[in-house]
């Protein structure tokens, strides 16, 4: 043995052998100089009103400085002239496994195609602006770690893993010829590639969600009503017994985060709620009094704009059925969400097409027809970022999202007019985020800029 492996181990000379391998380390990794945002008007992601002329110094990977006095720092000069500074967009219901790929090919395909796919849908969800997604349901986990470590530009992903679900549940795509399930015996392979597992008792939801932190899920999602998109889940079914939430629940909080749960029906989310469930996903088929107890409970209500069904093409009629039945309740929703006050994240729910992947921008300009653009991109940044907090001490990326202020982590969007005003600028983001900032990394960067001393 050399002497330097004698003297650090095995492990240390490998490691060293293969940094010498990859070279230099990527460049978020390096020490930054900084960036600085010159005369941008800023949207803080809380108040409607812009600010005036402002200055934004970038250290690192957090905001350092906001003034609107001249700042003179070592940094690169990115010239704003009078455009809107912003936060990056965070979009809290996102399957970033699940986008490109056909159902069947999700399920039954080549997993190295279908994590290429995924990386690709990566970089495209961030060069929409989108900086953040919460991830809820699907193997992202190598996808995350890759991202995080620059391997693949893409958002932010807090994960979930594998979605839990019951025998013949949302999320439960075997096929006939797979049952009888045998319990204890081989997985399928929807379970095997970590797309949803299927658990059908207190003890099997214990595992399945012990699995998902173990993994690095940040927090658990569970199906506790029927789905669109699955193939033996009618809509009006509730799925999980009380006793089996209550299960996940107690192994998320002895994680120290939440369980989120599908539900549409108030069955299955006063369920929920009783259980211990943090997070409501969907609920467009709710009635007045399950939202006045969410109300009461302080109960996060995730939803979607969900307007037409020009995105639903890929599923079949009796899918689609189910899916006019999710759209007829949209205004419902939004309406309690209102009246009631809710704690109201917004995502999209985007599934098997690039193509609605592609109009992420034009979903949330959608929530106008209930709120002020002001509002929406509010919703889409720092309130999702508070939803993104109840994961604790679960939280990968320790630090403020959803914001422009000073000591925030720098995510953020330089945008070609002003987003208040005109909201359908986000609509199309090639033309007009004409910076995108991860990170304090600059990802796109149509200006240019100059160092500054």
């Amino acid at each position: 043995m050399s002497d330097l492996s004698k003297s650090f181990g095995v492990p240390a000379l490998i490691a060293s052998i293969g940094l010498s391998l990859l070279g230099p380390l990527p460049a978020q990794a390096q020490q930054d100089t900084g960036v600085l945002f010159q005369n941008v008007r800023v949207f803080d992601g809380k108040n409607g009103a812009l600010s005036g002329p402002s200055n934004v110094l970038i250290r690192n990977n957090k905001i350092e400085k906001i003034s609107t006095a001249a700042i003179t720092a070592d940094a690169q000069v990115i010239a704003g002239d009078g455009r809107v500074l912003m936060p990056g967009l965070i979009d809290a219901h996102w399957h970033a496994m699940l986008i490109r790929p056909t159902p069947a090919t999700a399920i039954a395909g080549d997993v190295g195609y279908t994590n290429l796919l995924a990386a690709a849908e990566a970089t495209a969800t961030l060069m929409r602006g989108f900086t953040t997604v919460r991830d809820m349901g699907g193997p992202a986990f190598s996808l995350k770690r890759a991202i995080d470590e620059g391997l693949v530009a893409g958002p932010r992903i807090y994960p979930s893993g594998a979605m839990i679900t019951i025998t013949s549940g949302h999320g439960d795509f075997r096929q006939l010829s797979e049952l009888p399930r045998t319990i204890g015996g081989m997985l399928s392979r929807m379970e095997r590639i970590g797309g949803a597992m299927v658990a059908d008792s207190p003890d099997e939801v214990r595992v399945r969600a012990r699995e998902q932190l173990m993994q690095g899920a940040t927090q658990v999602k569970l199906t506790a009503g029927g789905g669109v998109a699955s193939p033996f889940s009618p809509l009006d079914v509730s799925t999980f017994t009380e006793p089996e939430l209550r299960a996940a629940v107690e192994a998320a909080e002895n994680w120290g985060t939440y369980v989120a749960v599908h539900a549409y029906t108030p069955v299955a989310i006063q369920r929920s709620i009783a259980a211990g469930a943090k997070c409501v996903e969907h609920g467009h088929l709710m009635d007045d009094a399950t939202a006045r107890l969410m109300a009461e409970k302080g109960i996060w209500l995730s939803t979607q704009p969900f307007v037409d069904l020009s995105g639903a093409s890929v599923l079949g009629p009796a899918e689609q059925d189910k899916m006019r039945q999710v759209v007829a309740g949209t205004d419902r929703v939004y309406g309690f969400a209102k009246k009631y006050k809710l704690k109201t994240a917004f995502g999209t729910d985007v599934l098997f097409s690039k193509a609605l992947a592609d109009r992420q921008g034009a979903m949330l300009t959608t929530l106008t027809r209930w709120y002020t653009p002001a509002e929406a991109l509010t919703m889409a940044t720092s309130t999702n970022a508070e939803l993104l907090g109840l994961s604790g001490p679960r939280n990968p990326y320790p630090g403020r999202l959803g914001v422009v202020e000073e000591g925030a982590l720098a995510d953020l969007l330089l945008v070609n007019g002003d987003p208040i005003d005109n909201i359908k600028l986000i609509e199309d983001p090639a033309k007009n985020f004409v910076v995108i900032m991860k990170d304090g990394k600059v990802y796109k960067n149509l200006l240019g800029g100059d160092r500054n001393k």
